[in-house]
C-alpha cells in the first residue's frame, strides 16, 4: 500500500488557456477559432455532447503555437493584468489574448488571411524566432482589441439578409 495519496506528475507547462479536461491534442487558440476571428488549416473541430472541441492535427504545429501563447501571456502580462504565468485565465482574458494577440500579428505581418498556422510559420520565417518579434507593437494592438459588440444592429445594414 501506498503512503499517502498519489500526486500527478506534471508534464511541462501549458500553453494559457489550456483546461484540464481538454485532450493532449486540443487547439492553443481554440477559442479565436470559435469566436471566428481566426482560421487554422491544422484544425479539426469534433462534437463531444454539447461541446465543440477543437483539436490540432499536427503535435509541431501545436508546440508552435503553444509558444507563440506563452509569449504573447508574457509580454502582454502587464497591459491586460494578467495573473502570473500557470495561474487560470477568466474567459475575456484569454478572448483578448487569443483574438488581439492574432489580430494584431496578422497586422504586423500584412496577411490577409488570419490562419494561424501559416502566420506562425510566416513569423518564425521572417524574424528567425517568435522571440524576435516586434513586441511593443504587438503588445500595443493586442491591448487595444475589443470583442465585436453584440445585439445591436449596425446601420445600413438589413437584419433580414
Amino acid at each position: 500500500m501506498a503512503d499517502g495519496p498519489a500526486t500527478p506528475q506534471e508534464e511541462g507547462p501549458q500553453p494559457p488557456g489550456a483546461l484540464c479536461c481538454d485532450s493532449d491534442r486540443a487547439c492553443v487558440f481554440a477559442k479565436a477559432l470559435l469566436a471566428r476571428t481566426a482560421v487554422c488549416e491544422r484544425a479539426e473541430r469534433r462534437a463531444v455532447a454539447e461541446r465543440v472541441l477543437v483539436e490540432c492535427a499536427s503535435p509541431v504545429a501545436r508546440t508552435n503555437c503553444g509558444t507563440l501563447a506563452a509569449l504573447m501571456h508574457e509580454r502582454a502580462r502587464f497591459a491586460l493584468r494578467l495573473p502570473s504565468a500557470g495561474r487560470p485565465l477568466i474567459h475575456m482574458q484569454a478572448l483578448r489574448l487569443q483574438c488581439g494577440g492574432l489580430k494584431a500579428l496578422q497586422q504586423s505581418l500584412g496577411s490577409d488571411e488570419p490562419d494561424v498556422h501559416r502566420m506562425v510559420g510566416a513569423a518564425q520565417e521572417r524574424h528567425g524566432s517568435l522571440t524576435e518579434l516586434p513586441w511593443d507593437t504587438l503588445v500595443a494592438a493586442l491591448a487595444a482589441w475589443q470583442p465585436p459588440r453584440r445585439g445591436r444592429s449596425r446601420p445600413g445594414v438589413d437584419p433580414q439578409a
